[in-house]
């Protein structure tokens, strides 16, 4: 077959499709990638994919600009003619899904990893651009041709209920799976203060607000543990956060800004526990890499979040924009070390059972063979 992913920047692509790829590759079917252009797009070549650019605001809504990817997009579909198309983030979700419908592809997957501000923000402004992004995205996925992939039940119910897309078009598959070898099970120090890491984009979607306040708190509690954020800033996310706010949080005592990490395996190694207060996720990366390297988690009660763990088990679910219910349970597995650790290992062995990267690619290579 001929399989084409489109996906919005090609590090996402890396980073959470690149062993589906590789394995539709090992079994002898052509695969194409188109994203916007980046420093990612030579790692991509250099391993033997085919790669598109096409141009892709994520966060803009210039008429003429969004016309433009959608036209790009048809065109890219007329000249590739793939057997599969595989459609993942949002713009690529809906733009592509609306192409394909005027063009002869036989079988579309639509990975729906989240559902984006649009359906988080607030506001009479914000009813009507979801109002317009549900009809959007009934246009682009009611097609019978058309698989639509959700990371967790509140995300597919949603879908459903709106009509966004039938039933019988979804399947649920839990996560981007992990390499359970890549992110082994490593004991934790237990010799130095419990290091705490928010890990994750700079979008204070993610919970950033709540973390900051959380240690604030815990700081003034005189709780001894050191605090990180690592990941990068998103400037195309409208949520970022800014330069700025790096330099204020800089002078916090005990948190260290660690930036960008490649080796997120390392960092889990030498942390003792994970957080990420997100407002909503599909069903973040994040929590399954920690659990699989052993690390207990704390994550917000909301669809995606609390998917990825096993409430009480492997980590603690507290209220979303909450930072003095996160304060407080980040400090109940700081003190309580038998506890934390308990946590880690159930979650090694959820990861096992549940989140492996060979267990997500046969269910996508199953999915693409139904055409």
């Amino acid at each position: 077959m001929k399989i084409l992913y489109i996906v919005n920047e090609p590090w996402f692509f890396l980073s959470h499709r690149l062993p589906i790829a590789l394995a539709a590759k090992e079994q002898g079917h052509t695969v194409h990638v188109a994203t916007r252009d980046g420093k990612a797009v030579k790692e991509i070549t250099d391993m033997g994919f085919i790669h598109h650019d096409i141009p892709l605001s994520r966060s803009g809504s210039s008429i003429p600009n969004e016309l433009n990817s959608l036209f790009a997009i048809w065109k890219l579909l007329t000249q590739v003619k793939p057997d599969v198309l595989h459609l993942v983030t949002i713009k690529p979700v809906v733009y592509g899904g609306i192409a394909a419908r005027f063009t002869v592809v036989p079988k579309v997957v639509a990975a729906v990893s989240g559902l984006g501000t649009l359906f988080l923000a607030t506001g009479f402004k914000a009813q009507l651009k979801r109002k317009l992004g549900t009809w959007l995205y009934h246009f682009a996925l009611s097609s019978n041709k058309t698989t639509v992939i959700f990371q967790n039940p509140d995300d597919k119910r949603m879908f459903i209920d709106l009509k966004a897309v039938k039933p019988e078009q979804t399947v649920l598959i839990r996560g981007s799976g992990i390499d359970l070898s890549a992110f082994s099970f490593f004991p934790e120090n237990l010799t130095d203060k419990p290091v705490v890491t928010f890990a994750a984009r700079l979008l204070f979607d993610k919970g950033l607000t709540e973390y900051i306040e959380a240690i604030k708190l815990l700081n003034n509690k005189g709780i001894a543990a050191s605090y990180q954020i690592v990941g990068d800033l998103d400037p195309g996310n409208l949520t970022s956060a800014k330069n700025r706010d790096i330099e204020l949080w800089k002078s916090i005592p005990n948190l260290s800004i660690r930036g960008y990490q490649k080796d997120m395996a390392a960092v889990f190694r030498h942390s003792n526990l994970v957080v990420l207060p997100s407002y909503r996720e599909g069903l973040p990366k994040v929590l399954i890499e920690a659990a699989a390297c052993g690390r207990a988690v704390i994550t917000t009660d909301v669809p995606g979040c609390r998917d990825a763990i096993e409430a009480n088990e492997t980590g603690l679910l507290v209220a979303v924009k909450s930072p003095n219910e996160l304060a407080d349970a980040i400090e109940k597995l700081v003190t309580d070390t038998i506890l934390r650790v308990r946590m880690g290992t159930a979650g090694r062995q959820l990861a096992e059972n549940a989140f492996s990267i060979e267990q997500v690619v046969d269910q996508h290579l199953s999915i693409y063979q139904q055409y």
